[in-house]
């Protein structure tokens, strides 16, 4: 039985080396990439998705149709990749966000494309794709109906429409950062009145210059759930948001909330 052991290992260890081999020399093999089996790919994905190699160039050849999920954060890609996802019925999630800088060759074309191809997706995080704008996340809403993440935190074009969208579409959502957009309070209204209502449970909502202390109590009153909610950097926000927190809800039921008094 020890043998039998010692050779799966190995087994897994030269399996190891040769994905190795293939991520580093992608360009060189990518005939004898696309016929590999879901499982493989799905491990090859995982590798190049951490080193920054998938591309636009490469995604196609790389990715199988009964792919689940695709973290691009440091991925360089636009969206001629995500129009090349036609065939990945099966994605469920997929992660855009970018830490440092923006992602300016994202925009709602690629979304869109990524919507209409995608209907399964449950978490879709776009952090700081500076050109995605609201008719990216109204495909978004009309598209897939399942989601349950949504992430246009930094997305500095998002306006109310996208909110209403997600409010009057997607009913999963549990949690959705609009940080930094140009929303306004009346958007929020829609977002937490609409149908996700009851199943939110975290909402970030930091560093909107337009949010008062009105779409803070929309919240509070609206969204049963909710346990994490930031809502510091909106510079009209007032002491009577904390107020309501205290009033509305008690001291200890959030896991993570923060504010910012002017």
């Amino acid at each position: 039985m020890s043998h039998l052991s010692g050779g799966g290992g190995a087994v897994r260890s030269l399996l190891d080396l040769c994905l190795y081999c293939l991520t580093e020399n992608i360009s060189r093999y990518a005939a004898d990439i696309k016929p590999l089996p879901p499982n493989i790919k799905d491990k090859l994905i995982k590798s190049l998705s951490v080193q920054g190699w998938i591309t636009d160039s490469n995604i196609s050849t790389v990715l199988h149709p009964a792919v689940e999920a695709l973290d691009l954060q440091v991925c360089d890609i636009s969206d001629n990749a995500l129009q090349q996802l036609s065939n990945c019925k099966q994605l469920k999630k997929i992660n855009l966000n970018v830490w440092k800088d923006k992602r300016l060759t994202v925009t709602s074309e690629g979304v869109a494309a990524l919507a209409s191809s995608c209907p399964y997706l449950r978490e879709a995080s776009f952090k700081r794709c500076s050109n995605l704008t609201d008719n990216g996340v109204l495909a978004l809403a009309l598209n897939c109906r399942l989601l349950q993440v949504v992430n246009i935190g930094g997305c500095s074009s998002i306006t109310d429409t996208a909110l209403h969208a997600l409010g009057e579409n997607c009913r999963h959502l549990h949690s959705v950062d609009f940080s930094s957009t140009q929303v306004t309070d009346d958007g929020v209204i829609a977002l937490v009145s609409g149908t996700c209502s009851k199943n939110l449970k975290e909402i970030h909502m930091e560093r909107c210059v337009n949010l008062t202390d009105v779409a803070v109590e929309a919240v509070l009153t609206c969204c049963p759930l909710i346990y994490i909610f930031l809502f510091h950097g909106c510079p009209l926000i007032t002491d009577r948001s904390q107020e309501a927190l205290e009033q509305l809800v008690g001291p200890n039921k959030f896991k993570q909330v923060s504010w910012t008094v002017y």
